[in-house]
C-alpha cells in the first residue's frame, strides 16, 4: 500500500513540475512578444521621426528659395 501511495505522490509531483514549467514557458513567450512588440513600436516611432524631419528640411529650403526670389526682385 505504501508503494502505491508514493507513486502516485510522485506522478502527481511530475505534474505539478510540468505544469509549473508550462507556465514559465508561457511567461517566457509573453515576454518575448511584449519586447517584439515593443521593437516594432520604436521602428513605426523612428520612421515616422525620419519622415518628419524630411517634411521639415523639405519646408525649410522652399522656404529659403523663396526668400531668395524675394531678395532678388
Amino acid at each position: 500500500m505504501q508503494t502505491i501511495k508514493s507513486k502516485i505522490s510522485d506522478i502527481s509531483a511530475v505534474r505539478k513540475a510540468k505544469s509549473e514549467a508550462k507556465e514559465e514557458e508561457k511567461a517566457e513567450k509573453e515576454m518575448a512578444k511584449a519586447r517584439v512588440d515593443a521593437a516594432h513600436e520604436v521602428r513605426i516611432a523612428k520612421e515616422a521621426e525620419a519622415e518628419r524631419d524630411l517634411h521639415v528640411h523639405k519646408a525649410a529650403a522652399k522656404i529659403a528659395e523663396h526668400e531668395a526670389k524675394i531678395q532678388h526682385n
